[in-house]
């Protein structure tokens, strides 16, 4: 039996989701005549009360597409400095929008409006633009935190005070509202775009969608087009992530659950320590004494459970849809005897 905490990336379709997928009616997507693709537009759409959406192939690229739709060269993106879009995403903010960034810092993952005013710069020659926010929900280096409305509501304020674009990476966004029970349409109130990756934990197996107004999704879209993303049949990945939205939210409670539980479990063990505070999926704790990161990677590899590192001695398990009561067990029983 195969555990995999690597990621909530790694998720099999079901059986139910596979059926959907195949009985998908598809076209062609570049000329917005995939009829799947765009009842999933629609349906986010809805979904957040947002006016358009466009379907990508992966968060990267929907954040990427809204780093660059938001900005001009020489402007400025204020971000946290675990933020995905700053360590994961290859520098992609100044290879493909030519731009700067200002990176803060925060407890868990997250900024506040004063720290963000601080920042904003003057107009002057030797100085870049500020121009556009970007928040992580949840976020991922940060061990699964989230943000919630009562803390998004006073940046969105500060950045239409300030003519600062907002842009939600939101990869693990139902994720943070399974727990807040936050509606999708006050979230999508706050912010001028959001990414939300269907692939992690909601089970899908390819697909980002990008949300906002009628005027930046279209600029989105040729963007999407020449970054490579225009999609043809892309219906059938549309079809699995629509099923995903549609019947895989509720349940993203139950990984919660199950992190929460080996979080009491990795307490107890003497070579553990510094555990982030586990507020959804994801559990980053760092080791010592007995176990490199290496080590302890390997040890519960020849279990046949893989994870992965989140630095030298810093272990990162991701709990997902494809992970069983009976794996949780059989992780137990491991961690409890290395």
């Amino acid at each position: 039996m195969l555990i995999n905490l690597t990621s909530d990336t790694v998720t099999k379709p079901s059986k139910a989701m596979l059926e959907f997928m195949m009985q998908a009616e598809v076209g062609d997507d570049v000329f917005r005549t995939d009829p799947s693709v765009n009842n999933l537009e629609s349906y986010t759409v809805d979904m957040f009360g947002m006016e358009a959406a466009l379907f990508c192939p992966s968060g990267t690229m929907a954040n990427q597409i809204a780093i660059k739709a938001h900005t001009n060269a020489l402007d400025e993106m204020i971000c946290h400095k675990l933020s995905h879009v700053y360590l994961y995403e290859l520098g992609g903010y100044a290879f493909n929008s030519g731009i700067a960034v200002e990176l803060l810092d925060g407890p868990h993952g997250k900024i506040t409006a004063d720290q963000i005013k601080k920042v904003i710069k003057p107009e002057a020659d030797w100085l870049p633009n500020s121009k556009l926010v970007v928040l992580e929900n949840t976020a991922n280096k940060a061990g699964g935190s989230y943000y919630n409305l009562d803390e998004i509501k006073p940046i969105s304020k500060l950045c239409k005070e300030e003519n600062l674009a907002l842009h939600l990476d939101g990869a693990r966004l139902f994720n943070a509202l399974v727990e807040t029970g936050e509606s999708t349409k006050d979230v999508g109130a706050e912010f001028d775009s959001i990414s939300i990756c269907i692939s992690k934990g909601l089970g899908a197996p390819v697909g980002s969608v990008l949300i906002g107004k009628k005027t930046f999704i279209a600029k989105a879209r040729k963007l999407r087009k020449m970054m490579g993303g225009g999609m043809r049949q892309a219906g059938y990945l549309a079809a699995a992530c629509q099923y995903a939205l549609m019947h895989n939210i509720e349940r993203l409670k139950e990984d919660h659950e199950r992190a929460q539980a080996i979080g009491t479990i990795l307490e107890q063990l003497p070579f553990v320590h510094n555990i982030r505070p586990i507020q959804s999926n994801i559990i980053i704790f760092d080791v010592k004494n007995k176990y490199t990161g290496d080590q302890f990677v390997e040890a519960l590899k020849s279990q046949n459970i893989h994870t992965a590192k989140m630095g030298v001695d810093t272990i990162r398990f991701v709990f997902h849809l494809d992970i069983k009561e009976e794996m949780v067990s059989r992780l137990k029983e491991v961690l409890y005897a290395l």
